[in-house]
């Protein structure tokens, strides 16, 4: 356990009542000043600033704004330079760089005045939650996402300066700690990978071989399908399945209280949304031929990866009637060929999601019609076979999920620690001057 200061004083900000007896508050144009050199040709390496990290190098963001044809007259920034995304500083969109390069004219630069506080508390001190507040104050507009943060309204705020040794020594700290919460994350995280990569596994085995490996085997017929056992049929889905695209009409008209299909709904949850309340816009007729049964089976039609397919497991019948959207395609079996719990793991497997890779030579799905679809070869053991094979996989791959879900609470719950632990730090509420700091793990 972290230990107070003996001593505080009152300073009495919005986000923060006292500090150390010691520690100082300066406005930050006694510490900084703006500069704003421009690159003659541009040549230098370009950078960008993101909320996560603080400066990086353009080239290594998921940056989706259009490349400058020139960047000649961008800012300069060094090495210790601060730069601020005036549009997103209320969202920590700044940091101390660590190179020597060129910036978006939109950004602000910051230089320390003298060299008498360390970079990296500011940086620290800076991208704390608790002076976050700070800067979303200070950020002024119409529209949450062009609240801009001045230069001088940035000038004016408040910083909490320790003396320069104090300064030294919680980097010190900060950096180890922060280091050693990386690793586990990163762990963490390997683990993460290996466990989908475990269910994926399970998953393609159970609905490609089934659970026999002395059965006998033949070739399917399809040259990415390979062998599968000799018992098992291949059909395609027009075989035993009637396909309707959604309703196409306004928002409006779902908005009124017509129970829907939607996206998110079915695609995370596997699930429909079962309180609506409102009357329901839609006509009988329209209820009839967009209805939503259990089992029936959902494809995007427009989406940006070719993974998004959506298994109903709520039937609305005895409830409400609903209907889906137009950007849906619902599939339906005529005849019960495919049990439920095989068919919500077979359409979600890397074997279907391949066949749209193959079919359309596309890494994402502009457009799915129903032609595809009605081709889409699919895996027909006997029935029986099926339930196995869904119960098996509904028991292992529930065990997988809560092992990720588990793991995913202890990632979340160790960055929520990590940024406490830094804003307690930066602002004095603990003192790390006496902790002993070990090794910084890369």
């Amino acid at each position: 356990m972290l230990e107070r200061y003996k001593n505080y004083k009152e300073i009495n900000l919005p986000w923060l009542k006292s500090i150390p007896s010691h520690w100082l508050v300066k406005r930050a144009k006694s510490i900084f000043i703006p500069i704003n050199e421009r690159s003659e040709k541009g040549n230098e390496e370009l950078l960008s600033v993101s909320s996560k990290y603080g400066v990086i190098k353009r080239n290594n963001a998921n940056v989706t704004m259009f490349m400058a044809e020139s960047y000649e007259n961008y800012k300069l920034c060094w090495e210790n330079d601060l730069v601020i995304n005036s549009l997103w500083a209320w969202q920590t969109g700044l940091g101390f760089s660590p190179y020597h390069g060129i910036i978006s004219t939109a950004y602000s630069v910051f230089r320390q005045k003298e060299s008498e506080n360390n970079c990296k508390y500011l940086h620290y001190l800076l991208r704390g939650t608790d002076y976050q507040w700070e800067l979303q104050v200070r950020s002024k507009g119409i529209w949450r996402s062009r609240y801009q943060l001045s230069d001088n309204t940035f000038l004016d705020s408040p910083i909490i300066l320790p003396p320069l040794s104090e300064q030294n020594k919680i980097v010190c700290y900060l950096d180890w700690k922060v280091s050693l919460i990386k690793k586990y994350i990163f762990d963490k995280e390997k683990q993460i990978e290996l466990l989908k990569e475990q269910k994926q596994a399970l998953i393609n085995q159970a609905i490609t071989k089934g659970f026999d490996s002395n059965v006998s085997l033949k070739d399917s017929g399809i040259d990415w399908l390979g062998k599968i056992p000799k018992h098992w049929e291949v059909r395609k889905l027009r075989y035993f399945c009637k396909f309707q695209n959604g309703i196409s009409e306004s928002g409006d008209f779902f908005i009124t209280g017509t129970p829907f299909v939607n996206y998110t709904d079915v695609y995370k949850n596997f699930q429909l949304p079962l309180n609506v309340e409102g009357k329901a816009s839609s006509t009988k007729k329209q209820q009839e031929l967009f209805s939503v049964r259990k089992g029936d089976i959902f494809f995007t039609r427009t989406s940006e990866t070719i993974g998004e397919i959506a298994y109903s497991s709520v039937c609305f019948e005895d409830i409400e009637k609903a209907i889906f959207s137009g950007f849906l395609i619902r599939v339906r079996q005529r005849i019960n060929k495919m049990d439920l719990s095989f068919a919500k793991y077979y359409f979600r497997s890397v074997l279907s999601r391949y066949y749209f890779c193959k079919e359309m030579n596309l890494v994402t799905r502009v457009s799915l019609g129903q032609t595809l679809l009605k081709n889409m070869p699919v895996l027909l053991p006997p029935m029986e076979e099926q339930k196995k094979i869904g119960d098996y996989l509904e028991s292992t791959i529930s065990k997988i999920n809560n092992l990720l879900e588990n793991y995913e609470k202890e990632i979340y719950r160790i960055n929520e620690y990590q940024t406490r632990l830094i804003s307690d730090v930066v602002t004095g509420k603990v003192n790390v001057q006496g902790v002993e700091v070990g090794e910084v793990v890369v």
